[in-house]
Parts: C-alpha cells; sequence; structure tokens
C-alpha cells in the first residue's frame, strides 16, 4: 500500500515542501528512512513505532519504507514524526481526501502520543501561506506562535488519537481565529530593562555620537582606558533604538525560531536584539554554521545590535570575517549539499582599549606598554575593518566636576528615542520603493542620489579628502552620516555643519 503526507524542510530561512512517500508491502519486517535524513529523522522509527502502540493504533509488523522526496534535499529535526505516522496510518483509515491533499503536517511525536513543539514553525507556516496550502496540522504548543501569520488555517494538535478522529471526519476542525498582532504584542512584551541615557554621567560627546548611530543604523568603535563607561554607553543603546514594526518582529523571531530560543513563555521577539558576545566565543557561533547550520551572533542580532567588549581581544581572522556580512548584510553558510543564507543587517559596537594596559593616553595614569606591544595589539584594527565602522569616538573618563552638571545637561532615553524616530519618519520618504530601511544601507548610487552636496559643501568635503588621504569608501560613508545628521537636525540638504561633525567622527 502507497500513501503520501506533505510536510515542510526549513533550511536556513527557506522551506521545500517535502512529500513524505510511505510504502507498507508485504515481506520481512524492516523500517527503512531515505532521502538524505538527519540523526533525529532516522531515530523516528522508534518514537512512531511507540507513538501508534500507545495510542491504541497497529504497528504493521511488514517491510515499512519511508521516502523523503526530493531526495537531494538534506531533512533535519524530528518534525517528520507526524507526517510519518499519518502515512502508516493511512493503511488502515479512511482520511478525508481534503485534509491529505491540502495540508502541512509538522511536529514531534512523544511515545505515548502526544505531540511536541518543534523549532523553526514561524518560517514553516511563512512557506505554507506563500505556497497557498489550506491547512498546517502543528503541536498545539506552537499553536500561539504560528498564529500571527494570517491566511493559514492552523490546526493545533494534542495527541495523534485527536488527529485521526479530525482527519477520519468523526470531530469537526477546531475553529482558528488568527491573533491580532497589536493586541498579542502588548500581552507579551516586556521591555529589557537597561540603564537609561539619563542615569549616565557626562559622555556627552559619546551620547551624541551614539544617538546619530541609533538614527539611521551606523557602526560605532568607542575607544579610551578602563572605567570610562563604554559598556554601560553600549548597554544604553538598547533604550534609544526605535521600536521594531510587525514586519520587523516576524524577520528576527524566524531566526531565534530556527535557532531554538523561542519558548511558550517568549514565543516572539518583541525588542530588538542586544547580543553581548565575549571575546572569547568562536567563530563559529559567530558567523554562524556548525553541524546544524544555525544562525549565529550576527544573525541574531539583525535589527538590533552587536556589541563586541574589548574589540581588539578577539581573534584577528575572526574580527576579517565580519567585512562581508557589515557590507552586504547577510552571511551566506556553503556546505557540499545546500547553500544557507542568514540576515544580518545589524548596527556594530566594539569598545577597545587603546592599549594592552588600558592607559595610553590618559591624563591621570601613565602607560606601562612598550611600542611594539601597543603595535602589536593595534594591527587587529586592519583598514578593510576601519573603512567599515562609521563613528570613531573616545570617551574619557568622568571627572568628579561633571557630577554637579549631570542633571542639567543630560537628556533622557525617552527623548533621544523620540528625537531618532522623528529623524526617520522625516528620511523614510526618501526610500519609498526601494528595499532600503537605513541611510547605512545606502549604496554608492542612493548616496549619490540622495545626499547631493551644495558648490561650498563639496569643495570642503572634496578638500578634506585630500588632506587626509581618505579613501572612496570612506567619502560615501561621510556622505552617509551627514545625510543622518542631516536628518536628525530636519535639514532637506547637507550642510556645512553636519559634514564638519560627519567627518570629526572619522579616525585619521
Amino acid at each position: 500500500m502507497f500513501s503520501k503526507v506533505f510536510s515542510v524542510s526549513v533550511n536556513g530561512l527557506s522551506g521545500n515542501k517535502i512529500d513524505v512517500e510511505l510504502d507498507v508491502s508485504n515481506g520481512m519486517p524492516a523500517f527503512n528512512i531515505v532521502g538524505l535524513p538527519d540523526a533525529a529523522i532516522q531515530e523516528s522509527k522508534e518514537r512512531v513505532r511507540s507513538a501508534l502502540k500507545n495510542s491504541g493504533f497497529t504497528f504493521p509488523s511488514t517491510r515499512i519504507t519511508v521516502n523523503l522526496a526530493p531526495a537531494d534535499v538534506r531533512k533535519r529535526g524530528p518534525s517528520f514524526d507526524l507526517p510519518i505516522a499519518i502515512g502508516i496510518l493511512c493503511r488502515e483509515h479512511d482520511f478525508l481526501e481534503d485534509y491529505m491533499e491540502n495540508s502541512l503536517f509538522v511536529g514531534e511525536l512523544a511515545l505515548d502520543g502526544k505531540l511536541r513543539s518543534v523549532s523553526a514553525i514561524l518560517p514553516s507556516v511563512i512557506f505554507a501561506k506563500e505556497q497557498g496550502i489550506k491547512y498546517v496540522f502543528l503541536p498545539r504548543e506552537n499553536l500561539e506562535e504560528a498564529s500571527l501569520i494570517p491566511g493559514v488555517h492552523l490546526i493545533g494538535v494534542k495527541n495523534l488519537a485527536s488527529l485521526v478522529e479530525i482527519l477520519s471526519g468523526s470531530k469537526p476542525l477546531p475553529s482558528h481565529t488568527p491573533i491580532d498582532p497589536k493586541v498579542y504584542i502588548e500581552k507579551y512584551k516586556s521591555w529589557v530593562q537597561n540603564t537609561g541615557f539619563e542615569h549616565i554621567i557626562g559622555q556627552e560627546h559619546a551620547k551624541r555620537a551614539l544617538v546619530i548611530a541609533a538614527a539611521w543604523g551606523h557602526n560605532i568603535l568607542m575607544e579610551w582606558p578602563p572605567g570610562s563607561g563604554k559598556t554601560m554607553l553600549a548597554k544604553a543603546f538598547a533604550t534609544i533604538l526605535p521600536d521594531m514594526d510587525f514586519s520587523e518582529i516576524v524577520d528576527v523571531s524566524k531566526i531565534y525560531s530556527v535557532a531554538w530560543l523561542l519558548s511558550k513563555d517568549h514565543p516572539l521577539v518583541f525588542t530588538r536584539p542586544f547580543r553581548k558576545v565575549h571575546h572569547t566565543a568562536s567563530g563559529v557561533s559567530i558567523i554562524g554554521g556548525g553541524r546544524d547550520s544555525r544562525p549565529g551572533e550576527i544573525s541574531l542580532a539583525h535589527k538590533g545590535v552587536l556589541f563586541l567588549d574589548e574589540f581588539l581581544e578577539f581573534d584577528g581572522k575572526l574580527l576579517e570575517m565580519l567585512r562581508q556580512p557589515l557590507e552586504d548584510g547577510e552571511i551566506s553558510i556553503n556546505r557540499v549539499n545546500a547553500s544557507y543564507t542568514y540576515p544580518a543587517k545589524f548596527v556594530l559596537i566594539g569598545a577597545l582599549n587603546p592599549c594592552p594596559c588600558g592607559f595610553l593616553g590618559d591624563k591621570e595614569k601613565s602607560c606601562i606598554c612598550s611600542e611594539s606591544q601597543i603595535e602589536r595589539y593595534r594591527s587587529k584594527l586592519s583598514g578593510p575593518i576601519l573603512d567599515r565602522i562609521d563613528l570613531f569616538i573616545r570617551v574619557p573618563r568622568i571627572k568628579i566636576e561633571d557630577f554637579a552638571e549631570h542633571k542639567k545637561t543630560s537628556k533622557t532615553s525617552e527623548e533621544l528615542k523620540n528625537q531618532i524616530e522623528q529623524a526617520r519618519v522625516f528620511g523614510r520618504k526618501r526610500f519609498s520603493g526601494t528595499k532600503k530601511t537605513y541611510n547605512a544601507e545606502m549604496g554608492n548610487e542612493d548616496t549619490e542620489k540622495f545626499c547631493i552636496l551644495g558648490e561650498k559643501e563639496d569643495i570642503f568635503i572634496k578638500s578634506a579628502m585630500e588632506r587626509l588621504s581618505l579613501s572612496t569608501r570612506i567619502y560615501f560613508r561621510i556622505l552617509k552620516l551627514a545625510r543622518t545628521i542631516a536628518d536628525l537636525e530636519g535639514s532637506e540638504n547637507i550642510q556645512l555643519p553636519h559634514l564638519a561633525e560627519a567627518l570629526s567622527y572619522r579616525k585619521v
């Protein structure tokens, strides 16, 4: 007897429709699965066997062959337990044709027949919607997460026995009401309690630079001695980032779903990610890949912040690996049988000391490093990496006299966040009809189109480029940074003060 059930395989963030073909025939008892299954799928043979028996069904004592087609697409994870079990049950049950022809089945089986939640459910449901699939049968634990995607009838299943009743028509199809995203977000939204800018004493120059970086996604590098507040400033940066809209929430949550970082209590990512990475982290954990080709920290920071503290303590080769994602906003992980692409549009914040001891140039404490030690330490700051940084700032240690002036000068994170949101509203119209969302994402052609300079501004920047021997890449980065500063000021045109401030943030 032959049967076919449909499922989905998620590779990277893309879905592939999988035909789960089953042949139950006479012969010596055997249970074989072919079609590039991984170890978790091979182990499904024992889970399916026990789940069927413990749910009151008969497991065939004949030859069973399961083919996961197309055979050249690698399949991973236990989500094929459910379609394999349904395919076997087709032998003794007359399931309704509408369900079998127009449905995807996804779920891991427990030995007692209950369904357990699976990863990558958001990409799976989005794929079903794009393919025009009518029904998706999935574990009940995944139902709330998946319900944010309209246009697909989702059926949350508790166990195998109840699913058989639905497919046989003896039990009506449960009604499904898509969740209103706004209501859902308000229900689960939990704000990260970070230190606000109003709690950081002084450092007005650094705060200004971080506001510019937050406005349109510019990368920033902070340098100066230990104890100057670089880490605290980076954490406060998360409090001034604009809220994510619904499409951004779905995009980020898809990545976390694939990485198995969502749970029943935290079914979606509602706040912009802030990923702080220790310098002992491996290249695979940061860039992505490994045995399961999972997304790394740069993808988990998508639409948010990647904070590399002790920037120059990271391996030099690893820092060079960041060049392509910083330029392209995505990372491709290539394997023999497949290639996976993950988005990686993030703001990079690097914090570093000026030398190994940390006190080079400090007015209060002398540096004890030799010239060779300093040169070796700073050699990791290669030209290509520096070219991809938009703002360089020095963060001095706070003096006691700054305490008295703190309350008079410091703006709250809420005030700065409102300023950034106004700047984005002011500048967003220029990207209408394009895939660009940030000034920092503009290519050279976009920069020439949207960063038009007057005669005196053009003379100023060309003179500065020649005098400081800056590269063409830096020229375009200065223009994009000046465009952001103009947006914060509500100016249609880039003016001399905007160019001068943008130029002041360059490391020369």
